[in-house]
């Protein structure tokens, strides 16, 4: 963290022409927004560069158009929300990125943002092309970082840019590595991880540094039913991962050398139909036609129990189907839980995953956590002590 170079060392902004790069790849239908929250979260640093008099260029991807120009996926809903809702000087720039849009940054005046058409619209950006960086580059005098999300990926707005231009990271790329150093270097034990979704095969790596810093590893939702079948026990039609018995075996090998308690359902709501009603069940007790869609009461209170017990608290993944709100009681519980121990024992909890985040968007508890993660699989390479490409470009020379 001290070699990282960050938005806060910069002495002053006022009159300098500002790249921020940001994520703001959000949820759309119909070119509507349907959740702001990615970007709310970056709404800070952008009043203080407006506050400061600096002049922004935004730059940011929306979706997978490889290369292409996708209507769809353009940026003009993220420009018409900054209108509507920000009280920003800001122009939408949907031409190529050469002299013309250089000479365009040019004319900025002081508080003056620019928001750039879907990086991605051009197939320099994921070819983390040399020569498209430096124009890149030449669209201001600084660059900040501030989408921690995309710094696994060598993509030029992320990684070659930086070297053309003096580059930072911003206050929530630097609050999310401060969150990973709570979950390893600085941790406070005893640690508790709380894994849901669906694949193993996907999250081993995860899993394995999970276990090797935590006491306890909660396993729930999907991805509880592989864990449960591993013991011989009937899953029913739950959904399952075909194949992953010799992995389930690792891990389970992995935490009993490292003392990490692993903890999955001892009972569960389940239906034959997704949208149908929960039937409560002790996990030895499903039917043949039957469903796991979300953890039962007794589970519940074992996982309060265990948060109770712990300083440190780390969630990724729901606990169920929360899309039926009739198999949200697990997610909404764990959710409350975690909120009332951070407010009431200090406890520092760090949530994260786009699933958990929709599932718990309505619930208030957005502000009750000591770090919600919008980063998904950035977050989570940087957990398994990976060195992010789009971070070890700003560390300081």
């Amino acid at each position: 963290m001290s070699k990282l170079k960050f938005f806060s060392n910069i002495h002053s902004v006022e009159n300098k022409r500002i790249i921020v790069r940001l994520d703001l790849n959000v949820p759309m239908e119909n070119s509507e927004i349907k959740d702001d929250t990615r970007i709310e979260v970056i709404k800070p640093l952008l009043d203080k560069l407006k506050d400061s008099g600096a002049k922004v260029i935004l730059i940011s991807h929306l979706g997978r158009p490889k290369g292409e120009v996708s209507p769809n996926l353009s940026l003009k809903p993220i420009f018409d929300y900054f209108k509507r809702k920000c009280n920003y000087n800001i122009s939408f720039y949907q031409n190529k990125i050469d002299d013309e849009a250089v000479a365009f940054t040019k004319k900025l005046k002081s508080k003056d943002f620019v928001l750039f058409e879907n990086i991605r619209f051009f197939k320099e950006e994921e070819a983390n092309d040399e020569n498209f960086a430096k124009n890149l580059a030449k669209l201001g005098d600084l660059f900040i970082n501030e989408a921690f999300s995309c710094s696994h990926r060598m993509q030029a707005s992320i990684h070659k840019i930086t070297k053309f231009i003096d580059s930072y990271g911003g206050p929530l790329l630097e609050k999310e590595l401060k969150s990973i150093d709570l979950l390893s270097k600085n941790k406070k034990k005893p640690v508790t991880c709380i894994i849901g979704g669906s694949k193993i095969s996907t999250k081993i790596n995860i899993l394995t540094s999970l276990i090797k810093n935590s006491e306890n590893l909660i396993v729930v939702g999907a991805m509880a039913n592989n864990f449960i079948k591993f013991k011989n026990i009937n899953v029913g039609k739950s959904l399952i991962e075909n194949g992953v018995e010799k992995i389930l075996k690792n891990i389970i090998d992995l935490s009993e050398r490292n003392n990490c308690k692993i903890i999955i359902p001892l009972d569960v709501n389940s239906s034959t139909d997704l949208n149908g009603t929960p039937i409560r069940k002790d996990v030895h007790d499903i039917g043949s036609k039957e469903m796991i869609l979300d953890i039962g009461e007794k589970t519940i209170g074992l996982i309060n129990k265990i948060v109770d017990d712990s300083k440190t608290v780390f969630w990724n993944g729901p606990a169920g189907y929360y899309e039926n709100e009739n198999f949200s009681e697990g997610t909404i519980s764990i959710a409350r839980k975690i909120a009332k121990n951070t407010k009431t024992k200090s406890l520092v909890s760090i949530i994260g995953g786009g699933d958990t985040l929709a599932a718990i968007k309505n619930t208030g508890l957005q502000n009750s956590f000591t770090h919600l993660s919008t980063a998904g699989g950035a977050f989570l390479e940087s957990l398994e002590g990976k060195e992010l490409p789009g971070i070890k470009v700003l560390k300081k020379n």
